[in-house]
């Protein structure tokens, strides 16, 4: 009896409990089907992202161009290989789909790849691996290497194409440059250089596209997709110009190998606008391989300039009304009031010397002089700042110094006068010594030529900017007057003598800063632990060009490394500028490399007669296959457009004599030949010319300097 009411009992709780479950699901679905969240969570939201396809659309980061349209930074496809071991690909296939010969892949790949047949073997010799790469040695693979590989017909080989950021000159210009690369997310992006202060600019803006996708993968019909498309960066175009940075390039690597300075910089700048033309500095570096030993710019990089300084001290006493130059001192040596005994480089001094000979003597006692007797430390520091020292160009290069130009007590203000206890930039000096060239109106260097939009339109123009007048025209005359006695004067201790070129007229101040012993607090006396430098321009009643040269300590602490440097310079730059040429048109025409691939080889030799563009033609097929310089690429004639026709049994090694390093080099890359460069400047000779073209072969091309050699080879 009592079991049978504990059934019933049980029956009904069971009945009540699953009536109150009914509900409660009932309730549920409910507030489930009206509402919009449930513990916070939209609904709706949480179904669309479980079918929502989104991708992002990459930008291309922008191109940087020398003034001549010349590519210095640009982005190229490169390759990762890749081989399939998973035999499941060819399942059912006519053909492969996957590396079955193994020994015969890990045989041909060894030959073009850098890794030995021994180490691929064993990388596709893995098992249970759907595909593998190669290492270092399978990525970053260019165009021509990817076409060699998948010339050899090899199952299951394939490549994952990517984009990486490509410097076509290598070392050139590395520091204006910087370099950029991939990064965590792989985006291409600035860490050094221009690549770095321009990164904004030049990386564009990533777009993207989502939509809802079915279980396949499928757009579901109906629905609305999202896009926004990617804005490419901008094109960046410089005001380098690339024959004269190589000059700089050539003569700075042979100094610098020479004379083994601890670093060596050159800047060279157009006197009339204040555009760089060239910037260069030693030890340098391959943004390609980013063999990087020092990460410093010197060109906008501050340190003590030495005597250079004078030029400004006297351009100060002359503003001042108070200088006479037929006044004498007397040299050598002066004892300042808190004892200390300053000197001239050669201490036993002059004698009686004129405030003239003091400059092109670089007289420290002479500089005192002029500050205790024409001016007095408030002229002089006002002067200083008034051309810009202390403070920085605005120059779009990164990291740039502001110096410092802060001097009170006696001793700190003679030194001041004369370079020493105060630092400045080559790039300070450029603006400094623009006003000399411009009748004492001081421009601002730049370095950005124009920036365009991927539609060609200008969002950006580089121009003269003129500071202010710094100087009257008297005071310019008079100074170019005194740089131009340092330098080609008969005076028996003028310091710019070894500078002196015949015929091209140039002007300018030496200069001599010792370092100071990091242990003592004190400077060195020895020459060696000097920063050497030179600043000048020529020619000298209307300057167009301004250089600006230093080394730090160089060999035997001789200023050879600085004068052959200058001199190599000036006579290549002035050749090609023709400055001094008066039966020419200065100007050089530009030419716009048009597409002749696949054009006819005869209709493209009457294309270039006709603008009276210099080519070379190689090979004797009808057709051409490849061009350098590509398409697009400005140039001048002084340039040459190579091109290689479809008959590949005709080519000969042509003899290269005369060419640019940068010519000389594409000849080799266009007939896939391995070229080894001595020395730098153009082709003096060649080991092999004339010959039948291997692929591989190997050619040794000696290179001096052209117009060093008195026109020995002409380009």
């Amino acid at each position: 009896m009592n079991n049978s009411k504990n059934s019933k009992l049980l029956i009904n709780t069971f009945i009540v409990f699953a009536f109150f479950s009914f509900c409660l699901i009932i309730y549920r679905l409910s507030y489930l089907g009206l509402s919009k969240k449930v513990d916070g969570i939209n609904l709706k939201d949480f179904a669309d992202d479980r079918s929502l396809y989104s991708s992002v659309l990459k930008s291309k980061r922008g191109t940087i161009y020398d003034s001549l349209g010349n590519a210095l930074a640009q982005n190229v496809s490169s390759y990762t290989l890749i081989a399939y071991l998973d035999p499941a690909r060819s399942k059912d296939k006519d053909k492969l789909f996957h590396v079955e010969d193994k020994e015969l892949t890990a045989e041909k790949l060894s030959t073009v790849i850098d890794m030995s047949k021994e180490d691929i073997l064993s990388i596709l010799n893995q098992d249970g691996l759907y595909q593998v790469e190669f290492g270092f040695a399978g990525k970053n693979l260019t165009t021509l290497e990817k076409e060699k590989i998948e010339a050899l017909e090899l199952p299951g080989i394939d490549f994952i194409e990517d984009e990486k950021r490509y410097y076509p000159n290598g070392d050139f210009a590395s520091y204006v440059l910087g370099y950029a690369r991939s990064n965590e997310d792989e985006d291409i992006a600035g860490e050094m250089g221009i690549e770095l202060l321009l990164n904004d600019v030049l990386s564009g803006t990533d777009g993207y596209i989502s939509y809802q996708q079915d279980v396949n993968g499928y757009k579901i019909p109906g629905t609305k997709e999202q896009k926004v498309l990617a804005e490419d960066g901008y094109d960046v175009y410089l005001t380098i110009d690339s024959n004269i940075q190589f000059f700089v390039e050539q003569a700075v690597k042979s100094a610098y190998e020479k004379y083994k300075p601890e670093w060596m910089t050159v800047v060279v700048a157009d006197a009339k606008s204040g555009k760089i033309l060239a910037s260069s500095q030693s030890p340098s570096f391959d943004p390609n391989t980013l063999d990087i030993t020092n990460w410093i710019d010197y060109s906008v990089s501050s340190f003590e300039p030495g005597s250079i300084m004078k030029i400004y001290t006297y351009m100060a006493a002359l503003e001042n009304g108070t200088y006479n130059g037929k006044e004498t001192f007397n040299s050598g040596h002066f004892e300042a009031d808190d004892g200390t005994n300053i000197y001239d480089w050669n201490r036993e001094g002059f004698g009686d010397i004129t405030y003239d000979q003091g400059f092109a003597y670089s007289s420290n006692v002479g500089i005192i002089n002029i500050i205790n007797n024409f001016i007095n430390r408030k002229i002089l520091q006002d002067y200083f700042l008034k051309l810009g020292f202390g403070e920085k160009t605005g120059i779009t290069l990164a990291n740039e110094s502001s110096g410092k130009i802060k001097f009170k007590y006696q001793t700190e203000v003679y030194n001041a006068g004369f370079g020493q206890g105060i630092t400045t930039t080559p790039m300070q000096h450029i603006r400094a010594l623009t006003s000399i060239a411009n009748n004492g109106v001081m421009l601002n260097p730049y370095i950005i030529d124009k920036v365009l939009d991927k539609d060609g339109n200008i969002v950006f123009e580089g121009t003269r900017t003129e500071v202010s007048q710094v100087a009257s025209y008297e005071t310019v005359e008079k100074i170019k007057e005194l740089m131009y006695n340092t330098v080609n004067s008969d005076l028996p201790y003028a310091t710019g003598r070894s500078y002196s070129l015949d015929g091209y007229d140039l002007i300018g101040k030496t200069g001599t800063a010792q370092l100071v012993n990091e242990k003592t607090g004190y400077y060195y006396s020895s020459d060696y632990y000097t920063l050497r430098s030179f600043v000048g321009m020529w020619p000298k009643d209307d300057p167009e060009v301004i250089i600006y040269v230093s080394a730090k300590k160089p060999a035997y602490g001789s200023s050879r490394a600085l004068y052959e440097t200058v001199k190599s310079i000036v006579l290549n730059t002035s050749k090609y500028l023709k400055i001094f040429d008066t039966s020419e048109e200065k100007d050089i025409s530009n030419y716009t490399v048009e597409n002749y691939v696949n054009e006819k080889t005869s209709v493209v030799r009457e294309k270039l007669d006709k603008v009276n563009e210099k080519y070379m033609v190689i090979g004797n097929g009808e057709k051409v296959i490849k061009q350098y310089p590509n398409i697009s690429s400005i140039i001048n004639k002084n340039d040459i457009i190579i091109l290689l026709t479809d008959d590949e049994d005709s080519y000969v090694l042509p003899d290269i004599q005369g060419f640019s390093k940068k010519q000389a080099q594409m000849v080799c890359n266009i007939l896939e030949i391995n070229c080894t460069f001595d020395g730098y400047g153009y082709v003096s000779s060649q080991s092999v010319s004339n010959i039948k073209v291997t692929k591989g072969m190997e050619v040794v091309i000696s290179l001096k300097d052209i117009y060093m050699l008195k026109e020995e080879f002409k380009s």
